[in-house]
């Protein structure tokens, strides 16, 4: 039979009532399965059943296993080898549901639901009772994923590194109280965008920071070439600390945001127009006269801007000190503002967390979906490396 023969009117007919129709596709869909763990055996041993061979593993029989999908339970025959290596990637071991059941749990926990919610709306989307227990088995399962992901070896040497944090409300001691999930991008030297690690933090300081630093060289890296940070406390002194050739360019955005914190409407226009000459000059020494003619007329007024950025100085305007095409992709923290936004979109309907692991479970799945569109090179990725490998020379090891 063909499959076009399974949607041919006359043997559709055959089937009267919906249950009976529900009943043959599961029956489908068993044998489908079976056979394609069949298939999967014989690529393992590399000879099929009943064929010779000198491979000294077999088939064993079959064990048992139960699937669930939106079609309802089925008991499929699983077949093994005499040695115990097949690992079936359609239904792998010590698996009870279906992968897209999974997933589909994993998602709704991902957006803050709980697992009485998820045993609900399972219920309503696939008519199949999900044991509480059940549900907790998938999430912990991320739970180690994230602890393998988080202590994963890192390359030696980063072109530039990218930080940034997102807030969240979490529960602690029976009260509600703001933490940081901040989040390191890195660019490898093959183009590719890499998010180097989650860390969540109630309070920003050196010692935090020294953390997170000494967690990056501990899993691998030696080197990285550029910073760009949000102006975070204590970073700047810190990772000079733990890498002291890296320089490190404060995000101007978040330098402009801040300075307009306190700006009467008034004088926005002006203000952010003065401003503009500072970051937008040509070079360092164009954007200290623009700073000067900021300063003569904001600094009675606003002073508290003009220390800023008299303070940051040097990592604000280290961005001047390489070409177009570098200084695009390091005055800001832009680069990581779509990792952001999809973290926003995944957590956005969750007032507050009840325990940080909530939170990292949360984050990390949100972040593990954007970065699959990762698969291709920075724009101008060749330009941008042949400048990168005139500037900084041997410090740069290539990879694949």
């Amino acid at each position: 039979m063909k499959k076009e023969d399974l949607l041919h009117d006359d043997f559709l007919k055959q089937f009267k009532t919906a249950g009976e129709l529900n009943s043959f596709l599961q029956q489908l869909q068993k044998r489908a399965v079976e056979k394609m763990l069949e298939g999967e055996l014989d690529a393992h041993l590399g000879y099929e059943k009943h064929q010779g061979s000198d491979n000294p593993n077999s088939r064993n029989g079959y064990s048992t296993k139960t699937i669930k999908n939106a079609l309802g339970q089925s008991q499929i025959n699983v077949p093994r080898d005499r040695d115990g290596s097949f690992e079936p990637a359609l239904v792998p071991k010590r698996k009870s549901m279906a992968e897209g059941v999974e997933n589909v749990i994993i998602s709704m926990y991902a957006k803050g639901m709980s697992n009485h919610d998820i045993e609900e709306q399972i219920r309503d989307l696939y008519d199949i009772n999900v044991s509480t227990s059940t549900i907790s088995r998938v999430t912990n399962a991320v739970t180690e994923d994230i602890v393998a992901w988080r202590n994963r070896p890192l390359d030696p040497m980063y072109l530039i590194v990218w930080m940034d944090g997102i807030s969240f409300k979490v529960r602690e001691n029976a009260k509600v109280v703001n933490k940081t999930v901040y989040v390191a991008v890195g660019l490898r030297t093959n183009g590719l965008k890499e998010i180097l690690g989650l860390w969540l933090g109630k309070n920003e300081s050196a010692a935090f920071w020294m953390g997170v630093l000494t967690d990056l060289k501990a899993r691998g890296v030696e080197d990285i070439l550029i910073t760009v940070t949000d102006n975070l406390n204590g970073f700047t002194e810190t990772i000079k600390a733990s890498f002291p050739e890296s320089v490190t360019q404060i995000c101007v955005v978040h330098q402009i945001r801040n300075a307009f914190r306190y700006v009467v409407w008034k004088d926005r226009k002006a203000f952010a127009k003065d401003m503009k000459e500072i970051y937008s000059a040509p070079t360092k020494e164009a954007a200290w006269a623009a700073f000067k003619n900021f300063e003569r007329n904001w600094d009675a007024k606003y002073s508290y801007a003009i220390k800023s950025w008299k303070n940051n100085w040097d990592e604000l305007t280290a961005f001047f000190d390489y070409p177009v095409e570098i200084r695009k992709i390091i005055y800001t923290t832009n680069l990581i503002e779509n990792l952001n936004g999809k973290i926003r979109k995944y957590t956005k309907n969750k007032l507050s967390f009840p325990t940080d692991e909530a939170v990292i479970k949360s984050v990390y799945l949100a972040a593990k979906e954007a970065s699959k569109k990762w698969t291709m090179p920075i724009r101008d990725w060749g330009t941008i490396l042949n400048s990168f490998l005139l500037i900084f020379g041997n410090r740069i090891r290539l990879v694949q």
